[in-house]
Parts: structure tokens; C-alpha cells; sequence
């Protein structure tokens, strides 16, 4: 069924409402950050324990993308949307309406769920927004998770600091529900699916992959690098991707393509993504900390919670602003062109950070910087992921990237977290980061992203004009035309 761009969109509408459930989905990474200090007391549990309201939500973020991706692609991206959104206002009013860390957990983890929102979004916005507005909305769309993330470290702050903890997760279901609302009056359905049967033992297997692997890099610095849990989750983790790996590849319809996803340019595509994501989460790891500390310290800026978010906002606003910019470089040079800026901007802001530590103006800066790297780059990944496969796999193959992103965040924080724990020293009685440790872990995060740009220099996208929305599918049987038409309707 061939569509026109007349029928896909209503104006900037569509883009706007899908760009706004991104960011909400994204707030979700930072929504605790204020309150990880005080955890053990509002849920009355050890802080070794705590930690599991983030973790979770790491695991289920993790696993939600190429899941939902999937099943987008098969059954509609946007009946998805709304399963995404509903298990994020349902996780948020579980934790809403509890003080003890069992239902937080579970609550979090749903949150986590809805991590697809951005991938599906990704792939609507192929199937129906017209060929001259497409890189932009991509570029915004993708760009959401860092928007999302930088926005939502002042408001988590100021919230946390005025108000009850748990009007936190009220906001956040309020947010989820107005973006399921929304979405059901502005974003129309699209007909472009893949008819087939859902992989559940690639599901079942990716997912214990994961589950080991994020456990072992999260809980390393707690359980011990050298333990038997720890070494035995890494060693269980590569089994069962070897194992996942053969299953996939004997798969008549497989969660993820394993001779596409391996075939370059999109290997090297996922591997970038995965640098970039270490290189994001690594300023949010240092520069909240840096802020917060006491200038008794001889280095901390001494400011209170809600000063440090709102100093991190400013690179959550540049991200929306940048990313426009990235999508017109994408469609006149090239989305390689626009990676290989970004990889080299964030590393400089990297240098510029290591060099400039001694006031909040130099904080800014060097945030601003960060996340205008991450901004080109974040926003190249989908044109350059689009470019690589057919229309009909666009949301399973962004949420497969969304996994790789979520890979080298998850390990930017566990990298992160070590080193300020192995160099950390007493002050008053407590430990805290030092200032040598900040800056190892800004020359650890620089090196990654000059691995990154290497990386990006040896991508050779297709010269096929993949970003252009299609029709429908090969695959479709006969009368597909009037199933999907139906299908459509019913959405």
C-alpha cells in the first residue's frame, strides 16, 4: 500500500508529541539521581540494596528496545507506543504509593520498560513523516535520551528539595499519561509492518544475556571485580550470547538479524554507539559531584542540589538546539560527517573539563561542550542505522542500537563509579571523590572517544537513499493491501 506524504503527518504535530514522549521516557535515567544519598532511609533498607531502583531500571531499559522494536515492526509501532507508555504510568504509580524498596524496585523496573518509546519513535517517524523533514525529526527524536536526561536532573532536584519524594513519580505519571494521550490524538497509524511470528527464545535468551551482563558491570564495585558472582555473571553473560548467537542465526524470523547486524557498516554503526554512550554517561558520573562537594575540599564548587541540576540543564537545551543543525549537515554532507563531529566535539569537551575544574563558569562550558558532541552524534545514529536496512526492520534495528547505547552507558557508569571509589579519601568523616579521580575519569571517557572517532572514520554508509520512507514490506502475502489497511484502521 503506497502512501503519499499528504496522508502521513499533521503538520509538526506528530514529531512534537513523539519527541515529548522521548524525553519524558528519558527523564526516568536521572528522576533518583538527587535522592540515591538518601534512599536508605526513605525505603528503609541498606544502601548496598538501594542501588537496585537503578539498576533495575538499567536492566529493563536495556531489554525493552529491540523487544518492543520488534514487536513494532511486526503488530504497529504505535499500538507499542501505548503499551510503552501505560507500563510507564503504571511503574510510576507503583513507586508512587510505597516507602519500602520491593515495589520500588518492580515499579523502576517498569519504568525501565519503557525505554521502546524511542526506537518506535524512531521508526514512525520513517514510515510516515515526508523525505525533507525526516533527518530533523529523527535527530530530535534520538536526541531525546540526553535532552531527557539533562532536563530532568533539575527538576528531579527542585522537586526533591521542596516537596514529599514521591510527588516525583506522580510528575512522571502524569507526564506518561499525557504523552499516551497525546500520541492517540496527534500521531496516526502506520501501515508498514512485518507479518511473522515473535522470536520468543531470542527474546528470552537476549534478555539473560543482558540480565547477567549489566548485573556484572552495575554490581562489580559492590560484589567485587575479582568475586566468583561477578566473574561467574560476565563468564554466563558470553555463553549465552554464543549460544543466542547460533539459535539467531538458524532463526527463520529472528529478534535480531545477525548476518545484517554483523555486516558493516551497521557492526561498526552499533560499536560507535556503544562508545558514544560511555562518553555521555561519564560527565553526569563527574560534574553533579564536582558541584556538590564542599570548597573545604580544596576543589569542590560547594553548591546546593538544586544549583548542580540546574548548571547541568543548559546541555539538555544546547541538545535540542544542535540537533536541528546535525540533521541539515546529515542531508547535505552525510549523517558519517555529523558523527565524526560529534565523537570529536564530546572529546574535546572532555579536555576542556580536565582543564577547567575550578568554577561553576567552567562547568558549563565544558557541559555545553559535551553535549554538543553528544547531540551531533546521537542525532547522526539513526540516519546512519536507517541507511543500513530496509524500512520494515527500522524499528527493530534502532532498538538493537538503543541496546548498545544502553550498553556503553551502563558501563560508563560502572567504569565511573570504581575509579571514584578506588581514589576516593576521608573528609569529615566520610568518603568522597577526589579531585584526581574526576580527572581519571575524564582521560578514561576522552580515550573512548577518540577510539569513537576512529571508529566513526572507518563507517562507509550505503549510498542508497535508505532514509526515504517506503511502503510496505516484501514479505506481505497475498490481499495484504486490505489486511494492513484494516490493521491500520484499527489502530
Amino acid at each position: 500500500m503506497a502512501h503519499t506524504h499528504s496522508s502521513r503527518g499533521r503538520g509538526n504535530a506528530p514529531v512534537l508529541v513523539l519527541a515529548l514522549s522521548g524525553i519524558t521516557v528519558a527523564v526516568m535515567q536521572t528522576l533518583l539521581a538527587p535522592l540515591l544519598p538518601k534512599l536508605p532511609v526513605l525505603l528503609h533498607a541498606p544502601a548496598s540494596d538501594t542501588t537496585w531502583t537503578i539498576t533495575a531500571t538499567l536492566l529493563a531499559g536495556a531489554v525493552a528496545p529491540p523487544v518492543m522494536g520488534r514487536l513494532g515492526d511486526m503488530y504497529g509501532k504505535r499500538p507499542m507506543m501505548f503499551v510503552s507508555l501505560a507500563l510507564l504510568v503504571v511503574g510510576s504509580l507503583t513507586s508512587a504509593f510505597t516507602s519500602s524498596l520491593v515495589p520500588m524496585v518492580v515499579g523502576r523496573a517498569l519504568q525501565g520498560g519503557a525505554m521502546g518509546v524511542i526506537p518506535l519513535g524512531i521508526g514512525i517517524m520513517r514510515d510516515m513523516v515526508p523525505m525533507e523533514r525526516l533527518g530533523s525529526a529523527m535527530a530530535l527524536m534520538s536526541s531525546s535520551l540526553g535532552i531527557g536526561a539533562a532536563l530532568g536532573l533539575p527538576a528531579s532536584a527542585a522537586v526533591a528539595q521542596h516537596t514529599d519524594w514521591h510527588v516525583l513519580f506522580l510528575a512522571s505519571a502524569g507526564l506518561g499519561a499525557a504523552a499516551f494521550v497525546l500520541t492517540a490524538i496527534y500521531v496516526p497509524a502506520a501501515p508498514v509492518r512485518t507479518p511473522g511470528r515473535f522470536d520468543f527464545p531470542g527474546a528470552i535468551g537476549l534478555s539473560a544475556a543482558l540480565v547477567c551482563l549489566l548485573l556484572a558491570v552495575s554490581k562489580g564495585g559492590d560484589w567485587g571485580w575479582g568475586s566468583a558472582t561477578t566473574v561467574g555473571m560476565f563468564a554466563a553473560a558470553a555463553f549465552i550470547l554464543v549460544v543466542w548467537s547460533f539459535v539467531e542465526l538458524r532463526t527463520r524470523q529472528p529478534l535480531v538479524n545477525i548476518r545484517t547486524t554483523a555486516r558493516s557498516p551497521l557492526a561498526l554503526i552499533n560499536i560507535v554507539s556503544v562508545l558514544v554512550g560511555f562518553v555521555m554517561y561519564a560527565q553526569s558520573m563527574v560534574l553533579p559531584q564536582l558541584l556538590q562537594l564542599p570548597r573545604a575540599t580544596g576543589y569542590g564548587l560547594g553548591q546546593p542540589l538544586l544549583a548542580a541540576g540546574l548548571v547541568m540543564a543548559p546541555g539538555g537545551l544546547v541538545m535540542m538546539v544542535v540537533s536541528p543543525l546535525s540533521a541539515r549537515i546529515s542531508a547535505t554532507r552525510g549523517p558519517k560527517l555529523s558523527l565524526l563531529l560529534g565523537a570529536l566535539i564530546a572529546t574535546a569537551g572532555y579536555a576542556v573539563g580536565l582543564a577547567l575544574m575550578g568554577g561553576v563558569w567552567q562547568v558549563v562550558l565544558a557541559a555545553i561542550v559535551m553535549s554538543t558532541g553528544i547531540a551531533f552524534a546521537y542525532s547522526a545514529l539513526p540516519a546512519l542505522i536507517m541507511g543500513s536496512v530496509p524500512p520494515f526492520e527500522s524499528a527493530a534495528a534502532n532498538g538493537f542500537n538503543s541496546l548498545m547505547r544502553a550498553v556503553g552507558t551502563s558501563t560508563s557508569s560502572a567504569v565511573a563509579g570504581a575509579v571514584l571509589a578506588a581514589t576516593s579519601r576521608s573528609f569529615r568523616g566520610v568518603a568522597v571523590p577526589t579531585l584526581e579521580g574526576f580527572r581519571i575519569v575524564f582521560l578514561i571517557a576522552g580515550a573512548v572517544g577518540v577510539v569513537a572517532v576512529v571508529a566513526s572514520a572507518l563507517i562507509f554508509p550505503s549510498r542508497r537513499p535508505r532514509p526515504a520512507p517506503v511502503s510496505t514490506p516484501p514479505v506481505d502475502s497475498t490481499h495484504s493491501r486490505r489486511r494492513m489497511t484494516s490493521r491500520s484502521r484499527a489502530d
